[in-house]
């Protein structure tokens, strides 16, 4: 994921504003507790989400890939009034940890969290959304994208992570081409080639992939 030279990522973290104690607190204690703690958005990634969230002032948002609430906590700062999040995980082991950390924000009533199968839960959410963030297993996003796209009101944005997938999306750049890599370098192709979206591709962190529907 460590695209950037370390001074130069050190001075982009440097020149931008610093992630609020309990964010940090949950970076630690994610990277200290638990497993694959790369999965955590991050610093600079977290800042950016909550830039774009406050550009945007959604009403309404949709995270598919809660993990342990740093991300939700981004979006949620920019959230209007009177706003929510709908957040989505498959991982019971950790439900009591992340529903603390979003307990201990000012942003608690305006988090929904919710334990199960995306793939079930997002035909059952009669909502239509601002802004949409797809993390989750990367195998299913373009069936997650098939389900969330008429969630998105015409103007809406949908925010993909993980597309430049540490890099092995590029062909010189991975030693196979495993399954994984398969599915984003085909998903990167398939949103590209919609009609119904302009894209464009950050290469923030591990690739950030921000749709507006027309």
């Amino acid at each position: 994921m460590d695209f950037l030279p370390e001074d130069i990522d050190k001075y982009v973290c440097d020149h931008s504003d610093a992630e609020s104690q309990l964010l940090a607190d949950i970076n630690r204690d994610t990277y200290k507790n638990v497993l694959k703690p790369r999965m955590l958005s991050g610093h600079l990634q977290g800042r950016v989400l909550a830039m774009l969230s406050h550009m945007v002032q959604p009403k309404r948002i949709l995270e598919i890939g809660t993990f342990t609430g740093y991300s939700a906590l981004c979006f949620a700062e920019g959230l209007c009034e009177d706003g929510k999040i709908i957040t989505l995980d498959i991982n019971e082991e950790i439900e009591d940890r992340v529903r603390a950390n979003f307990d201990n924000s000012p942003f608690a009533d305006k988090i929904d969290y919710r334990i199960g199968n995306a793939l079930d839960l997002i035909p059952a959410i009669d909502e239509v959304f601002d802004l949409i963030f797809i993390d989750a297993d990367k195998i299913n996003y373009p069936k997650y994208y098939d389900l969330i796209f008429d969630k998105v009101r015409q103007g809406g944005f949908i925010i993909i992570d993980n597309v430049l997938w540490s890099g092995k999306v590029v062909p010189e750049r991975r030693k196979k081409f495993d399954k994984d890599t398969e599915a984003i370098v085909n998903f990167n192709k398939q949103v590209h080639d919609d009609i119904r979206v302009e894209n464009v591709l950050f290469p923030i962190r591990d690739g950030l992939m921000i749709l507006r529907k027309k």
